[in-house]
């Protein structure tokens, strides 16, 4: 059995990472109410401009210009993940990873190349790791992104996507539902049309501000190539807002669990300390009987 002076030691150990992981749970917690906020007044803003590109593709009358609405045989997938760049929120990495992964096994199994970019200094560590050639990583940025980052991630992914050297392109990231829930997903970013118009048949809303006869200045066409780009970058943010809100709220359930545990751990150790306590004063009241008994036997 370890020392009253050992489990001490250990209990006071177990505290001051307590506090550690307190104070994390809080700080995720604050974060986590900024990036539920950004969400909200971002998703209005996607799915109009989800409406805005179904109302204009119905106008056009061709979409063949445009590269990054142009379908063609797939021989080449990019696997985009969304990742943390910092560890201790529970399973928020590695589920994104493990479905990324199985992604990799499917695609390989149709007879498709795999090339991998991926946001995030995690989820880079573990594919260098693993020894997979990575194309594009960003990092820094998984707490609080910006729209300039996902403009980068969206500029790369077009400049693949119009060169030919992929032939589509599959994001994969935690989708936020509440704090305690968040589920991945992977989702087809490019080629964009047949995105576009599964999701507005999956939508099923009335687009009553579309709806009727326009006039285009200028053409459809080239309002489409316009909004194309824009639309990209519009679905990257998204995920990479609904990443980050996942990230907080992993974060802050992984610390209020390891929290919950070290206080579990606190009372063991404390009564397995008072244990060790009584059974140090046992044997000192044993040595001294025993020493009395030996004197008065001298005697």
């Amino acid at each position: 059995m370890a020392s009253v002076q050992d489990i001490g030691r250990r209990i006071r150990s177990v505290r001051n990472t307590r506090k550690i992981t307190k104070a994390m749970e809080l700080v995720a917690s604050a974060r986590l109410r900024r990036a539920q906020s950004r969400i909200e007044a971002m998703r209005p803003y996607a799915d109009r401009m989800l409406e805005l590109m179904a109302g204009v593709a119905r106008a056009s009358t061709s979409v063949r210009g445009i590269p990054l609405l142009q379908r063609r045989d797939v021989q080449r997938v990019a696997i985009l993940t969304l990742t943390g760049d910092r560890g201790l929120a529970g399973a928020f990495n590695g589920q994104v990873l493990r479905r990324a992964f199985a992604l990799e096994r499917q695609l390989g199994g149709e007879g498709l190349d795999v090339r991998w970019l991926v946001s995030g200094k995690k989820g880079r560590s573990t594919l260098s790791f693993r020894r997979y050639d990575i194309t594009t990583a960003w990092t820094g940025f998984s707490d609080r992104p910006a729209y300039a980052d996902a403009q980068a991630i969206a500029h790369r992914l077009a400049e693949l996507y119009t060169e030919g050297e992929i032939d589509r392109a599959v994001l994969v990231y935690n989708q936020f539902v509440s704090p305690l829930v968040q589920r991945v997903v992977d989702q087809e970013v490019l080629p964009v049309a047949e995105d576009i118009f599964e999701r507005e048949r999956e939508g099923d809303h009335e687009d009553v501000v579309l709806q009727g006869d326009f006039i285009y200045e200028p053409e459809p066409e080239q309002i489409l190539a316009r909004l194309v780009p824009v639309y990209l970058e519009t679905e990257i943010y998204r995920a990479l807002l609904e990443s980050a809100a996942s990230e907080q709220g992993a974060r802050m359930t992984a610390m209020r669990n390891a929290s919950k545990n070290a206080g579990d751990l606190i009372d063991r150790l404390t009564l397995e300390m008072n244990r060790a306590r009584q059974a140090e004063i046992t044997q000192e009241i044993l040595e001294v009987v025993a020493g009395a008994d030996a004197l008065g036997a001298g005697a």
